[in-house]
């Protein structure tokens, strides 16, 4: 059986290479007393979030990945998708809770909308462009 199609969704991979650079600058100071230890564990803590974090769709449906879980929810679940004021991804689920979209904009839900194997109509589609 072939896997279906599925879209990610990820944070700029910049932000790895900036943890792992904030974890060799940490590692001298982390050295020089054991009760600094912990300090490593920030940078590395944003580098697994930044390696994990982000949102995968495909036809059946979507998978929101943190630093320590995931959540999935079908699509017949959500009633709707839309932007927040920053410009953020949000789906409006049908018990009335609304989910912030990780890793995904919102000039990106014609992508997440085509996951599902259904187009946007043509109005919809060139409203955002006016």
């Amino acid at each position: 059986m072939s896997k279906p199609d599925t879209i990610r969704f990820r944070y700029n991979q910049a932000i790895l290479v900036a943890a792992i650079i904030a974890f060799v600058g940490a590692l001298p100071l982390a050295s020089a007393r054991a009760y600094l230890l912990p300090v490593l564990i920030v940078p590395l803590a944003v580098a697994v979030w930044a390696w994990r974090a982000g949102t995968e769709a495909d036809a059946r449906e979507l998978r929101l990945r943190a630093l320590a879980g995931q959540r999935r929810i079908g699509w017949e679940q959500i009633l709707e998708l839309t932007t927040d004021q920053r410009g953020r991804a949000v789906a409006r689920l049908d018990d009335g809770q609304q989910v912030t979209l990780p890793a995904v904009r919102g000039t990106d839900l014609p992508r997440l909308v085509a996951a599902t194997g259904q187009t946007l109509p043509q109005d919809a589609a060139d409203a955002p462009g006016q």
